[in-house]
């Protein structure tokens, strides 16, 4: 019996121990990283991406390509919930959170192979990672007044798509952001954007209120109200479905004269209490009856249903109304005020426009572009200038961007390292080497030479610390001077959120799998990957690449 295997797991299961798993996992965040490091800075390109109905989706930002990529592997998907974590939280730098990861799991691997145990790396990074926050934080510079936060905008927007018109958009994302600012804040969600295909970027306006992709129920209903008082309701304006358990006896044309008539007084009365409210706007989440459709345009009222909750919340904040959700309990003090509600058609879309708002905490951005897929693609950019924007407003410092930040950092932290003792030290010093990929993933991108602009960058930084990469001429410039400005928030979060998926994906040493799960996942029966991720090797983890041999 001595020499008799004993079987703990279920037959089928996969299991990779210590060395393998770890190596596994670091190849496939260094094979994430790959893929997006392309997208970073100005110069990065775009990915297309097409999906199993043959949608296209084309675009350099990192959020979006990681959440259209169907990647199997373990670890990989972490990271890409890491940087997911990102865009919620500051939103932008996602591109940032994976390349720094990835860079910080390939020098880790070096000093494995060198002996130093994963618990001595990890102590090392996480001291480096608060460190790094605390450099971060003494070389902040304040950022309070309008012109920073349009640098940081258009810094944000540079390398997505929106170049050629980034001046005009960065304008209408600050004063978007400045309108709906309440005690430092600066809520994005309060700020939809609203795609119109036809014309070109430059014809992007911010509205004066609220825009809303809606029209009226009916053609013959005002298209244009002035001194609208508006009324939103979450409760449905029609008969509610009876039961089909329900029976009803009629047994003559008199009896079914007056159930009809009953149903249209029911109806009639629900339009009157509007009526009655002195609404001449209405904004309904759920239905409204063709019946009380009749009745709503008698009355002169400008009606519309299905409205979206998240347009129902930027009413409510642009023109003061109250949602009622009982129509009991609707009434004049309930009612929101704008100047007017029109019905504009821009190229062959109708806009419903909510204009003229005493003070309104809610705003709209009406973005053109020549086709779909380019206002998409802007959009997502104006996203993050959004994200940005608000991030500084409400934290008042920004970093000298441009690679400067970074060199800065190395520099700091291998003062910092060279002041540690024992195995931790070289733990440091690997940490600040990895953020070297910063600046020469920019550099790289622009194709540019980054031996020699990488030393020109080191050495100009004895002298100032905002001198950066000018990815456009290939020099080294002062940052400050050029423009190029980045929130402390986004910088920080990533180095957080890069810090601790690393630490996150070393600390793993056996990684135990049922068969099915990983084939469910990435591969189809015949052993093919379908992941977006390098095939599977023979007994790998789904979506990953061939791995080098045991060491």
């Amino acid at each position: 019996m001595a020499n008799q295997p004993i079987f703990i797991l279920p037959e089928g299961t996969e299991r990779y121990s210590k060395r393998d798993a770890l190596r596994m996992n670091i190849t496939a965040a260094k094979v994430l990283a790959g893929i997006v490091r392309t997208t970073l800075g100005p110069k990065g390109m775009d990915k297309m991406l097409v999906n199993g109905m043959g949608d296209i989706t084309i675009t350099n930002d990192g959020a979006t390509i990681m959440r259209e990529m169907d990647i199997a592997q373990p670890a990989a998907r972490m990271l890409v919930e890491t940087a997911k974590k990102q865009e919620e939280i500051v939103g932008d730098g996602t591109t940032s959170v994976v390349v720094i990861a990835g860079e910080l799991l390939a020098k880790a691997e070096e000093l494995l192979e060198d002996g130093i145990a994963t618990s001595v790396v990890v102590k090392g990074f996480r001291n480096a990672t608060a460190k790094a926050v605390e450099i971060l934080n003494e070389i902040a510079i304040d950022a309070d007044d309008k012109e920073t936060l349009q640098k940081v905008a258009v810094t944000a927007m540079s390398g997505k798509g929106s170049d050629y018109a980034k001046e005009h958009l960065a304008g209408l994302v600050v004063d978007a952001a400045l309108r709906i600012e309440e005690d430092g804040e600066s809520d994005i969600d309060n700020i939809n954007i609203q795609r119109v295909s036809g014309d070109s970027v430059e014809d992007s306006f911010l509205a004066e209120g609220i825009v809303i992709d809606k029209s009226p129920l009916s053609k013959n209903m005002p298209e244009s109200v002035e001194d609208a008082k508006i009324a939103i309701m979450k409760y449905p304006i029609e008969l509610k479905d009876i039961n089909t358990s329900t029976k009803i006896d009629i047994t003559s044309p008199d009896q079914f004269a007056a159930f009809l008539d009953n149903e249209e007084e029911m109806i009639k009365d629900l339009v009157n209490q509007i009526v009655e409210s002195g609404a001449n706007v209405l904004f309904c989440q759920k239905g409204i009856d063709d019946l009380a459709e009749h009745y709503l345009k008698k009355a002169g009222i400008m009606a519309f249903k299905r409205v979206k909750k998240s347009d129902m919340e930027r009413i409510e904040k642009a023109t003061g109304a109250k949602l009622v959700t009982d129509i009991e309990d609707l009434s004049e003090d309930k009612l929101g005020h704008a100047g007017k509600v029109y019905l504009k058609k821009l190229f062959d879309h109708k806009l419903t426009f909510i204009e003229e708002c005493e003070n309104p905490k809610a705003s709209s951005i009406v973005l053109r572009g020549s086709t779909r897929y380019v206002t998409e693609q802007i959009a997502r950019a104006l996203d993050d200038a959004l994200g940005v924007v608000a991030a500084t407003i409400e934290e008042g410092k920004v970093l000298i961007g441009g690679g400067a930040c970074e060199i800065d950092l190395i520099k700091e932290l291998r003062d910092y390292g060279e002041s540690v003792s024992g195995r931790e030290q070289l733990a440091i010093l690997k940490y600040a080497e990895a953020l070297e990929v910063i600046p020469r993933t920019l550099i790289e991108n622009a194709g540019l030479d980054t031996i020699n602009l990488i030393a020109d960058l080191k050495a100009a930084h004895e002298d100032s610390n905002a001198i950066g990469i000018n990815v456009f001429t290939g020099e080294v410039v002062d940052m400050k001077d050029a423009g190029v400005i980045e929130p402390l928030r986004v910088k920080v979060q990533a180095l957080q959120s890069a810090g601790e998926a690393a630490e996150m994906i070393l600390r793993i040493d056996d990684m135990i799998a049922a068969r099915n799960a990983l084939n469910s996942t990435g591969a189809d029966e015949s052993g093919n990957d379908n992941s977006g991720m390098p095939p599977m090797p023979p007994g790998g983890m789904g979506g990953m690449g061939g791995m080098p041999p045991m060491m």
